[in-house]
């Protein structure tokens, strides 16, 4: 009598085995271990995901023409969702105490997105310069979950709408298989993040395991292979693991080897060889048996641990990976195993019961987020800081991106009303810090303007950088970008003054300070070969004088803001985090400083400061000081008013743009519309 259809393969202690060394090396990675490429871990599971439920898919449909999704959904829910949940309950508790408002709005949002499985597209959506850093997001690793689970219907539906046509669903598959992997080595250079978390771009790594399952069922395969074949397959795997590199080349092409590794393990599993002698050792098929929820808990341990902690060395760090270990135990033992187990509990219950977790989730999350993240959670002390921390999101809804014209390929941002511009900003990252309180003033002044900006772009012609911050291709786009407004300026003919924004300090110095002393960034001239007889802040110099007498053939006034002070021990979120966690077990000492003697960072500002006093002495430039707004008495604060001004060291928040922007007056006093001065006199 042949065994049920949806019945799973013989139980193979090579694929825990595996599971083991998937997870190990993702977890290790995490962790901080020297695992150059520890994430490759996901991929690994990908291809045992794809060749388990590819096999019993198959099993079934070759054995009754059909497959029942209800039983697959039943069994994935008992197999996913009471670990799953669990987690997020005792995330969520911790959360409570440890995650800041921005953090804990944020979270909502990632819980309803993981509960109805797109995380993925979540996390994709949210990449960029002022994203919340990863380790400040607890289910962050949810995005590889949701991949599968959009997998688990994909596939499924595929065999359910060809199943008369046997041959067809192999077909359409290998066609799937074929064009994702096109898609995802086109793509990565393009859109790395794309292919990273979107599930059609990761299809292929799931469905090789799928085309090996049916491989395997139609020819009968024992999955003996050749030992040749599993040593190869784990070298495949051990050298991704190690040696491909985090960052923009992955996934594409360098997914292939831990993927095409795998599937060599997977197809010689069950062969008498050292390597599956390896792979079936109790140890190692003990942690594949609780690698699931060992994937699931890690992940929230580490970064709840990071809040509370910060930066953390190795013996702590095996520390936090051992409670790790210890609660995927706990999880497997006492959540997974009784309800995969339970026969008692039928398949209308355990869908009710998701049902009813998947609802309350829901609403949990929407209560965090609607909620703002809960600030009253905490005192005032804190509050203050978490109020800068959540103080820099701003409206770019303005924003585009020309597909023609001077600016084609930059992004545009307008500011105060509709119109031809007169005014264009230009700088770096801080022109968007200050991007609210320069569109009030526009507005308030009624002229039009153009904000364009680039992160760790000096706005000056005549230089490249190297910035230890920014891969090559961005500093190489950051000197693109300048030359194309320097062409674009003849131009953009309605320009009547322009205005330069950024931060001086680094680019005159070199390097960040304080918290961030150890971002560089080094400056060249482009028109001739690196000199070390030029330092930097003469390169810098010299860059400001020519740029300006540039600009000024094309626009009568062109003013600089003067860098806001550097406040070097300070960090809003840091902060934050130290007056929140203030009294908890475990908590990290306090760190961080709201102020600084004006003494204490001259030299920086000299040099900032030294490109534009000179050509502000010949009136050729306004220069406007900002030092006056957050300098009192010989000490520069971060908090002005009792409200939070910086949301790091030298980056302003949304309040501190709107409440400085008088000093924006000299920019837009010549510019205002006559009718408007008219109108007000004629009152």
């Amino acid at each position: 009598m042949s065994a049920p259809a949806h019945m799973p393969l013989p139980y193979r202690g090579d694929i825990d085995g595996l599971r083991a060394l998937a997870v190990l090396a993702v977890v290790l990675y995490h962790f901080g271990l020297p695992l150059s490429g520890g994430f490759v871990g996901v991929d690994i599971f990908f291809v045992i995901s794809g060749f388990l439920i590819g096999g019993i898919l198959w099993r079934e449909y070759d054995s009754t023409g059909r497959i029942s999704l209800p039983s697959f959904y039943i069994r994935r829910f008992r197999r996913l969702a009471p670990a799953f949940f669990a987690m997020l309950l005792v995330t969520t508790a911790l959360g409570w105490i440890l995650l800041l408002p921005f953090e804990f709005r944020e979270y909502g949002k990632a819980v309803i997105a993981s509960t109805v499985y797109l995380s993925n597209v979540l996390f994709f959506r949210q990449a960029g310069y002022f994203d919340t850093a990863s380790e400040d997001k607890p289910l962050l690793h949810t995005w590889s979950l949701a991949v599968e689970e959009q997998f688990y219907i994909f596939l499924p539906l595929a065999i359910v709408l060809l199943a008369r046509w046997r041959w067809g669903v192999i077909g359409v598959l290998m066609a799937c298989w074929a064009v994702s992997l096109a898609a995802c080595v086109l793509v990565t250079p393009l859109s790395h993040t794309a292919t990273f978390y979107l599930f059609p771009f990761r299809a292929w790594e799931l469905l090789s395991g799928v085309l090996l399952a049916i491989w395997g069922h139609e020819t009968r395969a024992t999955w003996r292979g050749h030992p040749a074949l599993s040593s190869v397959g784990l070298v495949m795997v051990l050298a991704s693991i190690c040696f491909i590199p985090a960052g923009p080349l992955f996934p594409g092409v360098l997914a292939i080897p831990p993927v095409l590794g795998t599937v060599l393990l997977l197809s010689s599993g069950t062969g008498a060889c050292a390597v599956n002698r390896l792979l079936t050792h109790p140890w190692m098929r003990m942690i594949g048996l609780i690698s699931y929820s060992l994937y699931l808990w890690h992940w929230p341990v580490y970064t709840l641990a990071t809040s509370l902690r910060g930066d953390m060395g190795l013996p702590e760090s095996l520390a936090w990976m051992a409670l790790s270990f210890g609660l995927a135990w706990l999880s497997w033992r006492f959540v997974e195993q009784p309800v995969r187990h339970a026969r008692a509990l039928s398949g209308r219950t355990v869908f009710g019961g998701v049902a009813l977790a998947s609802t309350a989730a829901l609403a949990l999350g929407a209560v965090l987020f609607k909620g703002d993240g809960l600030p009253a959670r905490f005192g005032p002390e804190a509050r203050v800081h978490i109020a800068a921390s959540g103080d820099f999101l701003q409206d770019w809804s303005r924003c585009t991106i020309p597909d023609d014209g001077p600016l084609d390929g930059l992004e545009v941002c307008p500011i105060g009303p509709e119109g031809a511009p007169r005014l264009l900003v230009w700088g770096d990252s801080h022109v968007r810090a200050m991007k609210e309180g320069l569109d009030i003033a526009a507005h308030e002044a009624e002229v039009p303007g153009i904000l364009v900006w680039r992160a760790g772009c000096a706005p000056l012609f005549g230089l490249r950088k190297v910035e230890s911050a920014a891969t090559a291709a961005q500093d190489m786009a950051c000197t693109q970008a300048n030359t194309q407004i320097r062409q674009a300026l003849p131009a953009l003919d309605n320009l009547d003054s322009i205005l330069l924004i950024g931060r001086w300090a680094y680019y005159a110095t070199g390097q960040g300070v304080g918290l961030n002393a150890h971002d560089r960034i080094a400056l060249h001239p482009t028109d001739r070969p690196v000199s070390t007889k030029v330092t930097q802040p003469l390169l810098l110099a010299e860059a400001a004088r020519d740029t300006v007498a540039e600009l000024r053939r094309h626009v009568s006034r062109v003013h600089v803001l003067r860098q806001p002070p550097e406040i070097p021990l300070y960090n809003s979120r840091l902060a934050a985090r130290e007056a929140a966690h203030a009294g908890l077990p475990l908590a990290a000492p306090a760190r961080t400083e709201t102020s600084v003697p004006a003494d204490a960072i001259v030299l920086r500002a000299t040099l900032s400061d030294a490109p534009w006093l000179p050509l502000a002495e010949q009136g050729v430039i306004t220069f406007l000081d900002t030092w006056p707004q957050f300098c009192t008495d010989g000490i520069c604060s971060a908090v002005q008013g009792g409200q939070g001004q910086y949301f790091d060291n030298n980056h302003l928040t949304n309040s501190a743009a709107i409440r400085i922007r008088t000093v924006l007056q000299p920019v837009f006093r010549p510019l205002i519309p006559e009718v408007s001065m008219q109108g007000a006199s004629d009152g």
